[in-house]
């Protein structure tokens, strides 16, 4: 995300991958190329929906929603909430 990440800006992302995601599983048969696209929109949305609830979370608490970071895949992919 950008510098001047807001929550709406991150639930803009969030339904341009929707709306992507729907596509691909719209086709019949999927390339692979597209079955990695799949695969990388996934992770991303994971990333976005963890952007979020740490922005709200720290709303919630009285500190700046700008203080969540962008965190990587493989921490976001491997959290067991």
């Amino acid at each position: 995300m950008s510098l001047h990440t807001t929550d709406q800006s991150v639930l803009s992302h969030i339904a341009e991958l929707v709306a992507e995601e729907k596509k691909l599983y719209a086709e019949h048969e999927m390339t692979d190329a597209q079955r990695q696209r799949l695969a990388t929109i996934n992770v991303e949305l994971d990333r976005c929906w963890d952007l979020l609830r740490q922005r709200r979370a720290l709303r919630e608490f009285g500190r700046n929603p700008d203080e969540a970071d962008v965190r990587p895949a493989n921490v976001v992919e491997n959290y067991k909430g």
